[in-house]
């Protein structure tokens, strides 16, 4: 009998107790650090065994820690999957400008440059709703100060890693594979940058940095997810709006750079997630797909996990099936078939053509169907949770049929 395999792209929600355990911990002297305590690692490793247990039960066949071992804001993890990494590498310190509040920068022809995020150009098309507290744009807040790069970027964050990876592999079963999300260099250096020379240099520092983390990953056993909405999502901040071309050797900087930090790793136990930022606003400056699949497919990765299921997004299901000439052969297609951006709960038919359609592109035995982005943060838990269940409910129908 044909299965589909279904995961998820990350976040889930956390537990009220998880919650609040989390708001009585510290910072420490960085600011943005923070104190964790033997009985902390307790409640987040039983709250790991509870949510691979509910996945497991709703369908989902590779589950994650739902990025419980992350940092955390007290309410919601919106930057959870960035700001974790902060606590897990030197050389950051908190100073008045950070990557947020940085005055805008322009890029000019065949310089391109980021600018603040709060400078994207859906910001300024949008602008009142974006600064509506009541649109539902702005959904969450950051787990953690926003640090910049003052000193040289090195790994300290082997106990956290550690740590993930315990909690993770206790509460798999024997044979079950599982996945931890981490950030990918590209988006890690996004952050401001007052110590390297160049942006190349600050890249590769964090390249240097996290090889280590995704190691421990894959020695593990365990799947890696590389994090890195950078390459679809840096090309809203960048003002103004780039040539293709040129964005297309900008992004390649960031390709180069993964392929670089997984040299040597288990092609199929690393999987790549790409997205345009999971906030809800109208997305109408985002880049096509078509743009940058093929320079998307240069990583050097058994699977890659996109978006196909938001309104902005879903049409271009169509872009994989006419470049299916790109994709290699080995690559799992991870394609988002519920989404976070909106309440709805999609229908599990609807669920089922979604993963038909890349069925019918790459073969049933290469898709694993999952969500947009992480849900954690983005909709109430028990829509969440209800998501996650038409995915694997979806998931069954379409394994009858294809």
């Amino acid at each position: 009998m044909t299965t589909i395999e279904t995961t998820t792209a990350g976040s889930l929600p956390r537990t009220r107790a998880l919650i609040e355990a989390n708001a009585a911990r510290a910072f420490e002297d960085d600011g943005f650090t923070l104190t964790t305590t033997p009985e902390y690692e307790a409640l987040v490793s039983e709250a790991v065994r509870d949510v691979v247990e509910r996945q497991r039960e709703l369908g989902i066949t590779q589950p994650g820690d739902g990025e419980f071992g992350k940092a955390m804001s007290n309410a919601v993890d919106y930057g959870a999957w960035w700001g974790y990494s902060f606590q897990r590498v030197n050389g950051l310190s908190l100073t008045e400008v950070n990557a947020f509040n940085e005055p805008p920068r322009r890029s000019e022809p065949g310089r391109i440059q980021l600018t603040s995020f709060l400078d994207r150009r859906d910001r300024q098309i949008f602008h009142d709703a974006y600064y509506d507290p009541e649109s539902g744009i702005a959904t969450g807040k950051n787990a953690t100060a926003f640090p910049t790069t003052t000193g040289p970027i090195s790994y300290r964050g082997q106990q956290q890693i550690a740590d993930d990876v315990r909690h993770l592999s206790g509460a798999l079963r024997d044979g079950e594979s599982g996945f931890l999300t981490a950030i990918a260099p590209g988006s890690a250096a996004r952050v401001r940058n007052e110590f390297y020379a160049t942006e190349n240099e600050h890249i590769w520092a964090w390249v240097e940095a996290l090889r280590e983390e995704y190691r421990a990953v894959t020695d593990a056993g365990l799947v890696l997810q590389l994090d890195d909405p950078s390459l679809a999502e840096n090309w809203d901040q960048i003002n103004p709006e780039p040539a293709v071309e040129d964005y297309a050797a900008f992004t390649q900087i960031r390709i180069d750079a993964i392929n670089d930090a997984i040299a040597g790793l288990p092609k199929e136990q690393v999987r790549l997630h790409l997205c345009w930022g999971s906030w809800h606003g109208p997305h109408t400056t985002d880049i096509e797909l078509k743009h940058i699949l093929k320079t998307v497919l240069g990583a050097n990765v058994g699977q890659i996990s996109f978006e196909a299921a938001n309104a902005r997004h879903e049409h271009e299901w169509a872009v994989w099936e006419e470049n299916k000439d790109l994709i290699p052969d080995d690559l799992v297609l991870v394609p988002g078939v519920v989404g976070h951006s909106t309440n709805l709960v999609e229908h599990p038919e609807l669920v089922a053509q979604r993963i038909e359609r890349f069925a019918k592109i790459v073969g049933p035995d290469r898709v694993i169907a999952a969500t947009d982005c992480g849900l954690g943060g983005r909709v109430h838990e028990q829509i969440a949770w209800a998501k996650v269940g038409a995915l694997g409910e979806g998931a069954r129908l379409a394994a009858a049929r294809v």
